[in-house]
């Protein structure tokens, strides 16, 4: 194989001709012809690219590359996303609305439950759900009194996760996608880390690595390293995992709540009351 120093050698000099006396190669192809690339080219007529320029080229193509493959996993995500949303929400119709009156009957309006949640890029959209509480009284919406405001259908509809199928408009409207990690409300987000940020790079999810791995049983500093886990390791195949593993974990209903809790208690911030996390974001989906 001829090297490229070789293969330079005999491209045309200013004069047209070859730089070995040889003929004259015309036309743009003759160097293609040659196996000459048109980096290789370029340097013949402009001499060798300086090292910074090589090395900007370089990050850039990778850059491209990067956002290009992102690209294609958001595509195919959204795809995923309403392949299983909508068939689900025009099947699931008829419960949706009996459980939209059972709502009503028993704990009166509103039947939805809508909260300003963090989403990609840390964009504020609105989650709905259906009303699992009774209204909090001004001031005490926290959720320190979740146990007090928790009724038992509202406790019935969180066990079975079916509070979650209105959720679904969320993801037919892109506010969100059916894995990744859970929208949290908007006042925590100055209380991440910049590593636990990065959970906003991506959707948020009905279901993510961290539901299927804990849930609300989790110490928040261990759903947050697995949420990152996630967004550095995400794929189309692991995704289909863990909505797998979503299904037996709703079945055997497990992470409903946080020990004590009704339901969890307040995020404070990365690195409060950080819990042994004995390398569970890297292990492989099973």
């Amino acid at each position: 194989m001829q090297s490229v120093a070789a293969k330079l050698h005999r491209l045309p000099g200013p004069g047209g001709r070859g730089r070995t006396g040889g003929a004259t190669v015309a036309g743009a192809t003759d160097w293609r012809a040659m196996g000459v690339t048109a980096g290789e080219a370029g340097e013949s007529a402009l001499g060798p690219m300086p090292t910074a320029a090589r090395r900007t080229a370089t990050s850039s193509t990778a850059a491209a590359r990067g956002s290009a493959g992102r690209v294609r996993r958001y595509q195919t995500s959204r795809m995923l996303d309403l392949a299983v949303a909508v068939p689900v929400l025009v099947l699931a119709s008829p419960l949706i609305l009996g459980l939209a009156l059972l709502i009503r009957l028993r704990m009166g309006s509103p039947v939805l439950f809508r909260q300003e949640r963090a989403g990609r890029g840390a964009q504020v959209f609105e989650l709905v759900k259906f009303r699992t509480m009774r209204s909090a009284a001004p001031g005490d919406d926290g959720p320190e009194s979740d146990g007090d405001r928790l009724t038992p259908l509202g406790r019935a509809l969180r066990s079975t996760s079916l509070d979650e199928l209105p959720t679904l408009l969320n993801v037919v409207r892109g506010d969100m996608s059916l894995v990744g990690p859970r929208p949290l409300p908007v006042r925590y987000l100055p209380r991440y880390s910049p590593r636990h940020a990065r959970r906003h790079e991506v959707c948020p999810g009905i279901t993510g690595w961290a539901q299927v791995n804990g849930r609300n049983a989790l110490s928040w500093d261990d759903q947050l390293d697995m949420d990152v886990w996630y967004v550095e390791q995400r794929s189309l195949s692991l995704d289909i995992r863990i909505i797998r593993d979503t299904v037996a974990s709703v079945v055997r209903r497990e992470g409903i709540s946080a020990d004590g809790h009704a339901t969890r208690p307040e995020f404070r911030g990365s690195g409060a009351g950080r819990a042994a996390f004995a390398g569970v974001q890297r292990r492989p989906p099973t």
